[in-house]
């Protein structure tokens, strides 16, 4: 069987996206998700996304990590996932759809995907990290030196000796001004450094804020990948209406054999 398939980038989070809309795509089939995500054996990518119909809503985003397990949220793969709506013609320029961690709106603007995120209700302030939820599970840590730090041995240790088998993302951050902050992540499921980490960020700029690092509620977040915005307002000991904003784009489409 032939897989029609689309490559996305998101600042350098890369990921193999599939109009699944007539159920074509063996869902259950972890190896063959885990094999067209392999970069030697397959078309490479961080992660592999499904587009499904929804009855209410635009559409629904399955997404899986590149070790072929379905997932938690994925803030870089959401706004893939709204470009790729309107490559199909599905939406226009807005988009209201599901993913794992309920209801998700976004809206396109000059290539930039702006995709509202989970409100977040908890944070864990510990004396050298944070932990918190911005739909997928994320340990922000400040660090010095940022460029040579050994962000895939320091994170793996903490993915795994802290957080188990479950396990967590984990972020490494420098911060380089009042507004911005320079970020490196470990994805669990990736098992690696990626280039970047859509949740992660937002998870970094919620962080930043909680622990007095910053005053500003609008935060910019360099990434190896590249740029990526995160907004967002304050509600007692919460934050609500979390914006991600960056660059979505279609690299290369073509057919493989599964």
């Amino acid at each position: 069987m032939e897989l029609t398939f689309y490559k996305y980038q998101g600042t350098g989070n890369d990921f193999i996206l599939v109009d699944n809309r007539q159920h074509i795509f063996p869902k259950n089939d972890t190896k063959l998700v885990a094999r067209l995500c392999d970069r030697k054996f397959g078309i490479g990518a961080d992660g592999l996304i499904l587009l499904e119909n929804h009855t209410t809503l635009d559409f629904k985003m399955v997404y899986y990590n590149s070790d072929g397990n379905e997932s938690t949220m994925c803030g870089n793969g959401g706004r893939c996932i709204v470009h790729f709506a309107a490559f199909l013609e599905i939406i226009n320029r807005s988009a209201k759809f599901e993913a794992i961690d309920g209801l998700h709106t976004a809206e396109i603007s000059n290539g930039n995907v702006s995709l509202q995120m989970a409100n977040v209700t908890e944070i864990s302030n510990n004396q050298n990290f944070s932990f918190l939820n911005t739909g997928s599970p994320h340990h922000v840590q400040m660090v010095t030196n940022i460029d040579t730090f050994d962000v895939v041995s320091e994170g793996r240790k903490i993915r795994n000796n802290t957080y188990g088998k479950e396990g967590a993302n984990v972020n490494f951050v420098e911060k380089e001004s009042e507004s911005v902050f320079r970020v490196r992540t470990y994805e669990r499921g990736v098992e690696d450094e990626t280039l970047s980490c859509g949740t992660g960020v937002t998870a970094v700029a919620i962080a930043m804020h909680a622990a007095g690092k910053t005053a500003t509620k609008g935060i910019t977040l360099k990434t190896p990948g590249g740029l990526l915005k995160v907004s967002f307002e304050v509600e007692g000991n919460g934050y609500k209406n979390v914006s991600l904003t960056g660059p979505a784009m279609q690299v290369f489409n073509g057919t493989i054999v599964i």
